[in-house]
């Protein structure tokens, strides 16, 4: 009896910890809790909650602070690698934004995330792409192709398009720094109770 409790009970815990679910946030600072602790940022505060509820999914946070999708191309790779990830795992790309804000070219952008998305579902990860705003004050134009870049890309890849959660945040000046571009500490648990559903509705059968 004793054997089979003991069988049982590496059995339950070699199972539990391979149904661990590896959710990669790969964004730039409005991911990566610019002006504020690392500990404070959402990706943060939702891997704390879901820890505490024992829910096996973890939140791995690759945010930069000024990241590029040029940037983030070129790292990803090496990220990809570095978390012995399965075909269960996901990465979140939250790129774009401040190409936009310098007025980088749109194919540029768009290649650039193609090649992201292409990158990592060649090594059987699973791929959402979160929609990116910039401000209006770049051009209708601009602005229109900077947006479609996202819709374009997740219809082409037939993968998640996963809603911008700064649409929320943005509007509310309590929930903002003063250069209103980045959420405050104030917005970390708002976004953190913003993405949570999001990010568990991906991983439903």
């Amino acid at each position: 009896m004793k054997r089979l409790i003991v069988t049982f009970f590496i059995f339950t815990s070699v199972s539990t910890f391979a149904q661990e679910t590896k959710i990669i946030i790969y964004g730039d600072s409005i991911s990566a809790g610019y002006g504020m602790t690392l500990p404070q940022s959402w990706p943060n505060l939702l891997n704390e909650t879901f820890k505490t509820e024992k829910t096996n999914i973890k939140i791995i946070n690759e945010s930069i602070s000024g990241e590029t999708t040029g940037g983030g191309l070129a790292r990803l790779d090496n990220v990809l690698e570095r978390y012995s990830l399965s075909n269960k795992d996901w990465i979140i790309i939250e790129l774009g934004g401040n190409d936009g804000l310098r007025g980088f070219p749109i194919k540029t952008i768009k290649q650039n995330l193609l090649q992201m998305i292409e990158l990592a579902q060649s090594k059987k990860i699973n791929v959402a792409l979160m929609q990116v705003r910039i401000p209006p004050n770049y051009g209708a134009r601009y602005t229109g192709l900077f947006e479609n870049n996202y819709s374009e890309l997740t219809q082409l890849y037939n993968i998640p398009l996963v809603p911008f959660f700064m649409d929320e945040i943005a509007t509310q000046p309590q929930y903002m720094q003063k250069d209103n571009l980045h959420p405050n500490v104030e917005a970390q648990p708002v976004i953190r109770d913003i993405m949570r559903p999001v990010i568990e509705s991906l991983l439903l059968p």
